[in-house]
């Protein structure tokens, strides 16, 4: 039973901010990295931010230096806090986890962010 539930997103303003949440229903120690992916509608889906069990981060190069991914282990959860949201920003965030070293093998459903103009 692995599952993966994302939470947060929602309609907001250009400039504004938003926190997704991802809740695992495993301890998040079982995993070696956890990641957010988007996709927008008729484009492919990105990298957003991943994290490492050793604590290391990438970004994505549009959101780098506004969003931040981050962990908190005693509740199985990962965040993205977004923060001078664009309408680009637009897609539906996916929770990522990986068992393996750069695949990711568990995908919650989504949650829709939008930004409006």
């Amino acid at each position: 039973q692995v599952q993966l539930v994302e939470s947060g997103g929602g309609l907001v303003q250009t400039g504004g901010s938003l926190r997704l949440s991802c809740a695992a229903s495993v301890s998040i120690f079982s995993f070696n990295a956890m990641a957010w992916y988007r996709r927008a509608p008729g484009k492919q889906r990105d990298l957003v931010a991943q994290i490492t069990s050793n604590g290391s981060t990438d970004y994505g190069d549009s959101v780098k230096g506004r969003f931040t991914i981050s962990r908190d282990n005693a509740s199985n959860t990962l965040y993205l806090q977004m923060n001078s949201l664009k309408p680009e920003d637009t897609a539906v965030y996916y929770c990522a986890a990986a068992t393996k070293i750069d695949y990711f093998n568990y995908w919650g459903q989504g949650t829709q962010v939008t930004v409006s103009s």
